[in-house]
């Protein structure tokens, strides 16, 4: 066997939540929940070995929104550091992984 056939994708367990989200932000505009949002999915999805389609259509989110991964974290850094995003969904979102 090579060592590309023995790698397998895994499926990440908050795929169902998470496509639902990335469908919603490929046609959203880029408010603060938005961005906060896509951040966290770029955070979750970040060098994680499957839902390949999440992370394909991210990208797409960054590019349709005119930013790249640094300029989204220091937007989502500013907005975090001012208010709180979340506000109403539980102040405890802190599912990064």
């Amino acid at each position: 066997m090579t060592q590309a056939s023995e790698r397998k994708d895994q499926q990440h367990p908050l795929w169902k939540s998470d496509r639902q989200t990335v469908d919603a932000l490929l046609t959203a505009a880029p408010d603060d929940y938005n961005l906060a949002e896509l951040a966290r999915l770029r955070i979750r999805y970040c060098g994680f070995p499957g839902a390949r389609d999440i992370q394909a259509d991210l990208e797409k989110v960054l590019k349709q929104w005119n930013l790249t991964e640094e300029a989204l974290f220091e937007k989502t850094r500013q907005i975090h550091a001012i208010a709180k995003v979340y506000r109403g969904q539980g102040s405890q979102r802190d599912d990064w992984s």
